[in-house]
């Protein structure tokens, strides 16, 4: 590792750098050098806002009614035996692409280790006690952290750790912190049986978290802190990682002098992290991620704050404020959310990390959105939340946020019974706006009095967790998708290599709502990107130029892309596609991904026949569309099958494909209009 010495100056001068850039963003850093911030951040101080392990009535306060559950689930983990994670196991990343040989084994063991210092915490009979200090030993002596699909980071390529490097990655990360809070609440019990207990947390805590933090010498393998100006996507690893390693050095840390360089790089990290991102709030990475960028961003400033005493405090930026309350404004109903990017088509339980956000930056919105989360329609009543294992500090969080929610559903379901719980459950969303327009992400979401919920997006196919897809669209009808995005299906090998992601077919424009203008389909990066870009949220309308999307060379001179998307009276939306071309290379093809069986033109439904120019969607749940359609467009289906099984999840056995196809020599200049409405 760099001496601190030279740490400090080296931090300066990357922050007088890329202050450079006009504008850049510096709430951060400039909180952290108010008068007598710094100087509140203390290492060996007493902090953490949680009782001590000794404390039981506290404990048994926080814990409550999940007291029970929390210990039987750890007891299955009594007699569980830390898993060594083989060579071979890590060496399958390479050898064919599987991530999980080595993260099942990694993920089993920090679900132990997590599991058993919850149920000792909640139960305080010190029956868990060997248990966490025989997982907190084995975790020590592992001879890296980070995943098999990271370590190619390292010097060698290869995916089988070297002890010799050290890096940060998500997984070791999230590991720091759990050993940095079993060290901390046990450190005396440790002691009581074995210094050497405490002393080898912290030596692996130095080595794998501590060094590579401070060393600039591997800022670019550490890329996700931005600090090496590689032009890498910055992404949900940045707070992420930041929250995890900042918690471990302020739980842990001996040393003031690495705590404040420490402190000094996270928040230079976190400002380049904003800068990167857009401005107005929204997520381009998906609503799925929502959790670990703009919640791990919420976590890392409750963490400054709880350490400096309060002095750490951004809660009225309304920046921030605006990040949390996209995951409530992305959302429809039934667990469906627009989901561009890899993002999945339902969103997970996010429940406390969105009431703990509405809670810090007195949104509303967001506090309610957390409630409506916990709204179970199967029992007509609104259930407290669970209690997760996968991350040490957001469920400390959640246990110490337990109190409020638990309260604040009991009046919930005091008003249910005095209304109805459709009632209240929706009353939770009625601060939402119909519509919405994030201009600098160019992300657009409407909603009308028909439960209609249409969603589409511009900007460039250089995001993080990029699919080809500028200017595709989801439309879901009475709680029902009909138009839909695939997303992504199980991560390997593949996915993050950018020479082979795009042969995913999940990846690729074809394959979403979108044309193929002259045969050309849209490439990666952010040279590709929209142009012209205009919304009217209150009338509907969304439009923008794909031209800039697709090759120079596929002799597009625009391609203006039209919704129109009716707020009030009968509910269809308008799709149109202005183009002018320079040549006729190919046809034209218009695709739409469905989730509903297609009936086309000359078949018959319900008795009807259906007429040319228009097909029909059965969506199920008693939901029927019609797509009218251009004569001069012929028109096929494909079934997609599917058979990954983050896939089939989603979607179930099979995803259908409408195309509409030119003829070969149609003319360069012209307007192919689509109308989506509902048979009812």
């Amino acid at each position: 590792m760099h001496c601190l010495k030279f740490i400090l100056p080296i931090l300066a001068a990357l922050s007088s750098a890329v202050a450079g850039a006009e504008e850049r963003y510096t709430l951060f850093e400039d909180v952290y050098a108010r008068q007598g911030v710094a100087e509140k951040f203390v290492a060996g101080s007493s902090w953490f806002p949680f009782p001590e392990y000794a404390d039981r009535e506290a404990w048994h306060g926080y814990f409550a009614v999940d007291s029970a559950f929390v210990v039987r689930r750890a007891e299955r983990y009594l007699d569980y035996r830390w898993q060594t994670i083989p060579a071979s196991a890590y060496l399958a990343f390479e050898r064919t692409g599987d991530r999980s040989a080595m993260e099942r084994p990694e993920g089993d063991n920090r679900s132990a280790l997590i599991s058993v210092i919850f149920a000792e915490l909640a139960e305080g009979k010190g029956r868990f006690l060997d248990a966490i200090m025989d997982f907190s030993w084995a975790a020590a002596q592992e001879p890296s952290w980070m995943l098999s699909a990271h370590q190619i980071r390292q010097n060698s390529g290869r995916s089988l750790p070297d002890d010799r490097e050290h890096f940060i990655d998500l997984a070791s990360g999230r590991l720091g912190a759990i050993l940095s809070v079993s060290w901390y609440f046990f450190h005396e019990e440790f002691d009581a049986v074995d210094p050497s207990i405490s002393y080898a947390i912290l030596a692996a805590l130095k080595k794998q978290i501590f060094d590579p933090y401070l060393d600039d010498g591997v800022n670019v393998q550490n890329w996700w802190s931005g600090l090496a100006n590689t032009g890498h996507v910055i992404n949900n690893w940045n707070p992420w990682c930041n929250s995890d390693v900042i918690l471990s050095f302020l739980l842990a840390g001996q040393d003031q002098e690495m705590l404040s360089a420490a402190l000094q790089r996270a928040v230079l990290s976190l400002d380049l992290y904003m800068d990167n991102i857009c401005s107005d709030g929204a997520c381009d990475e998906g609503p799925i991620y929502w959790e670990n960028s703009a919640g791990k961003v919420l976590d890392f400033i409750n963490i400054l704050y709880d350490a400096s005493g309060g002095a750490f405090d951004v809660y009225s930026d309304e920046r921030i404020r605006s990040m949390g309350e996209f995951v409530s404004r992305c959302y429809y109903r039934n667990g469906y959310t627009a989901n561009f990017a890899d993002a999945a088509p339902k969103l997970p339980d996010m429940s406390v990390t969105s009431y703990r956000f509405g809670k810090a930056f007195g949104s509303d919105e967001l506090l309610n959105f957390g409630l409506y989360q916990l709204a179970d329609a199967q029992i007509g009543s609104f259930k407290y939340p669970k209690i997760i294992t996968g991350d040490i500090y957001r469920t400390l969080s959640a246990i110490k946020a337990s109190r409020d929610i638990r309260a604040d559903v009991d009046r919930l379901n005091r008003e249910v019974a005095a209304s109805s719980f459709e009632e209240v459950r929706e009353s939770l969303r009625s601060c939402v706006p119909a519509s919405i327009w994030y201009p600098e992400t160019e992300l657009c979401y409407m909603r009308n009095g028909s439960d209609w919920f249409f969603a589409a997006k511009g900007g460039h196919n250089g995001e993080s967790h990029n699919h080809n897809d500028v200017g595709t669209f989801v439309l879901y009808v009475r709680g029902v998708p009909v138009f839909v995005d695939a997303g992504v299906g199980t991560y390997t090998r593949d996915t993050f290599d950018e020479g082979r992601r795009y042969s995913i077919w999940t990846m690729v424009s074809p394959w979403h709502n979108l044309p193929s203008p002259n045969g050309a389909e849209q490439k990666h990066t952010k040279k590709f990107r929209s142009g012209n870009v205009s919304c009217s949220p209150s009338a509907g309308t969304f439009s923008l130029d794909l031209a800039g999307a697709y090759p120079e060379d596929s002799g597009i001179l625009s391609w203006r892309r039209s919704y129109f998307f009716s707020p009030k009276g009968r509910p269809s939306l308008r799709i149109s596609d202005a183009r002018s071309l320079s040549e006729r290379n190919s046809a034209d093809e218009e695709r739409f991904l469905v989730k509903g069986e297609v009936v086309l033109p000359g078949n018959v439904w319900n008795g009807r026949k259906v007429r040319d120019g228009e097909l029909l969607i059965l969506c199920g749940e008693d939901l029927v569309m019609k797509m009218t359609y251009p004569a001069s467009l012929s028109v096929r289906v494909e079934e997609k099958k599917l058979e990954d099984p983050v896939l089939v999840r989603n979607w179930g056995p099979v995803l259908r494909r409408i195309s509409f196809s030119s003829a070969d020599n149609a003319p360069l200049k012209g307007k192919y209009e689509f109308i989506i409405s509902e048979i009812r």
